[in-house]
This record gives structure tokens, C-alpha cells and sequence, in this order.
């Protein structure tokens, strides 16, 4: 069997596709197992790295705009899109994939187009709960269409009723304990501990709100806190460091029940061993804390597509699953005040994580390949 998955751009379109990849591969040995990406983004270092066959087409987005600049750029997208149709129906014909699987990014889109017209079987996966304008498109015509999000559905118009699926989740994220992971981080088993992060290059709004509150958690001794300034919050470090926090380790400071980090290395035991989450709402980490069972505080990045994290974290939030404080309403005094009122209140607290795990598909490898080879036979 030969399977040919197109996604790229970003981390959250490309591990979904290889942790199907890789369990369609551990089942059957014998498949023969293709991506096509572009050459410029994350795909051309993650996917070779996972041992997968790779080819590249060139092809970007349009830019909503009419100025002059946006006008040229939209014209050479055009021709772009022209050229990486005739290429991606060239790669599919060489190759000669038994279905083709799009996990979004610009890239699926005349991949997946060329596909339907071929008449090879096709699907797609949409992580997020407001769906991007490439899947938007495909929906219409691929055979089958896989959900993260029940939510997403009614952002839909699609040729068969699409499947809920959820995401994968990385294998240690499901396997760690929360007993072990905090005897490996030194966290009382009695105490509270909040894990906040931005992502892996931070979110300054967040790095900032989160300031004072750290300083005081730092002060009071009776919350445990690791916090991810990440890659770009190098200068909050220095912050932490002026008012009394101690290096304890290669861009780690800590000061009482406090740690500061530039970036959290060892997520499977931070996100274990928490009592509440802080931070984005990207797909994957939702799914990481639905599959953990954690009550969360959710900030949606408002610079993404579609705002498309505002919709994955009111899926969670309608089903008293989370929390929300738009980045707009984001302020010490906000953040601090809702993390007080969660903290103090183990019973909300335990029913949002009860609510939390409810939502999670722990299974999600296999229904996708189950997808994925149904088209197959």
C-alpha cells in the first residue's frame, strides 16, 4: 500500500500527519509512505528526520490586501499555485499513492486537488475548532474529512459527513504519572503547582501579566509555579534576576516555590505534575491537556488565522472544560485574580479537569489510520 500525506508550514499541522504516519508504518511494515511539503518551512528538517520520504512544491498564501506590494505578491502567488498543481499531479503519478491525506497548510490544497481529480481516494485532518481556508476548500471534495473538534463541523461544507478523530498525542505525554513527575520536579504531592508557557518562543502579554504574579508567589511560598519566559523572553529572565531570583541552572531561576525557565524541556513531567495550566490554545496543547485532565487558563494568540485559537479554547470553555481571558482583557490583576479564584476552590477546580479528560480522544492514531485504510480497501 502507498500513502501520500501533504501538510506543512507549521509544527501543529506537521507532527499530527507523522504520528499517523508512523503508526500506519509500525502496522504495516510493508507501506510505502510519501510527504510532499515546501522546501522553505519546518516539514523539509521534520519529516526526512522521521525517516519519510520527502518531495517539495513551491507555494505560499495570499495576502488580504490591495495595496501595491500585496497586489505583485498575490500575482506571483497565482503562478506559484499554477506550477505546484502541475507539479503535485506529477509527484502523485510517479508515485501512484492507493489515497492521498491532507494535514493542512497551503500545501495541501493542490495536492489534494490534483488527488480528487484523479480519482484517488482522499481525506483530510482539521486540528483546529474554526477550520483553515485550504480545508475549508477540500472539504467540499475529498471522501472523507477527520475533526479535532466537534466544533469545527459547523464551519464545514462537506461532500460526506465528516469523522471525529481528535489529535495525536506524544506517547510520553499519555504514559507520565503525576506521582513520579512531581518527585522528579520536588513538588510536595499536597502542594498546588500552576505551569504557565507562551509556546516555545514565549508570548511577552502573558511573560508580562505574569510578572507580578510570579513575584508574589515567590514572596507568599504557598504556590508552587515553573513558568517558560521561552525562546524570545530572554530579557524577563534578567528581569527575575534583578528582583532576587537565583540561577540554578542554564537560563533556570528560582526563588522559594518559584521557577523561571527560557524554555520547559521536560513538558511530560511539568504538564503531570500541575494542578492548572496558563497559556496558549493551539491545538496540540489543548489535546495535551485534555489527554492529562487539567484545568487550564486559556489566552488565545489573537495574531493566528482565523483566530482560530479563540475557537479551539471556547470548545473547551463551553463544556466548563477551561477558562478564558482574551489577550485584550490580559493584565496581572485579571490572570492573578482568576488563578486565585481556581486555586482556592479545589472542587471548580476538579470538576473543570474531570471535564477536561472527558473530551479527550486517547485513541486518535488509530481512528485516523482506520480512516486512512478504509479508503485504502
Amino acid at each position: 500500500m502507498k500513502f501520500l500525506f501533504a501538510t506543512g508550514g507549521t509544527a501543529g499541522h506537521i507532527n499530527p500527519a507523522l504520528a499517523s504516519a508512523q503508526y500506519i508504518r509500525e502496522n504495516n511494515p510493508d507501506s510505502e509512505i510519501m510527504f510532499i511539503g515546501t522546501a522553505d518551512h519546518m516539514e523539509a528538517r521534520l519529516v526526512p528526520a522521521a525517516g519519510f520520504e520527502f518531495k517539495t512544491i513551491e507555494i505560499n498564501g495570499f495576502r488580504r490586501s490591495l495595496s501595491p506590494s500585496a497586489i505583485i505578491y498575490n500575482v506571483k502567488t497565482v503562478i506559484k499555485l499554477l506550477k505546484s498543481e502541475k507539479e503535485s499531479k506529477r509527484i502523485i503519478k510517479e508515485f501512484s499513492p492507493d489515497v492521498v491525506i491532507g494535514f493542512g497548510g497551503y500545501v495541501s490544497g493542490p495536492v489534494l486537488d490534483e488527488a480528487v481529480k484523479l480519482g484517488i481516494p482522499s481525506c483530510i485532518h482539521e486540528q483546529n475548532a474554526y477550520p483553515g481556508i485550504t480545508n475549508k476548500q477540500l472539504a467540499k471534495k475529498v471522501d472523507r474529512v477527520m475533526l479535532t473538534v466537534e466544533d469545527a463541523k459547523k464551519h464545514l461544507e462537506y461532500k460526506n459527513e465528516p469523522v471525529l478523530t481528535g489529535l495525536p498525542v506524544r506517547g510520553e505525554i499519555l504514559r507520565k504519572d503525576r506521582a513520579e513527575a512531581r518527585k522528579e520536579l520536588g513538588i510536595p504531592e499536597d502542594a498546588m503547582l500552576v505551569l504557565s508557557f507562551g509556546g516555545s518562543l514565549g508570548a511577552a502579554p502573558l511573560n508580562e501579566a505574569m510578572f507580578d504574579i510570579i513575584l508574589s508567589h515567590s514572596e507568599q511560598n504557598a504556590v508552587y509555579h515553573i513558568h517558560s519566559v521561552g525562546t524570545n523572553g530572554k530579557d524577563y529572565l534578567d528581569k527575575f534576576e534583578e528582583k532576587g531570583f537565583e540561577k540554578v541552572g542554564e537560563n533556570v531561576l528560582r526563588k522559594g516555590c518559584c521557577e523561571v525557565r527560557l524554555y520547559i524541556d521536560n513538558m511530560d513531567s511539568c504538564m503531570a505534575a500541575a494542578d492548572l495550566v496558563v497559556g496558549r490554545a493551539g491545538a496540540s496543547s489543548l489535546s495535551e491537556i485534555e489527554a492529562m485532565g487539567k484545568a487550564s487558563i486559556l489566552i488565545p494568540s489573537p495574531y493566528v488565522a482565523e483566530n482560530h485559537q479563540f475557537h479551539n479554547a471556547m470548545a473547551l470553555v463551553n463544556r466548563n472544560a477551561a477558562r478564558i481571558i482574551e489577550e485584550k482583557d490580559l493584565s496581572s490583576e485579571s490572570l492573578g485574580k482568576m488563578m486565585d479564584e481556581l486555586l482556592s476552590d479545589k472542587e471548580t477546580l476538579f470538576e473543570i479537569q474531570k471535564n477536561a479528560k472527558d473530551m479527550a480522544i486517547l485513541d486518535s492514531r488509530e481512528k485516523i489510520a482506520e480512516i486512512i485504510l478504509s479508503l485504502v480497501s
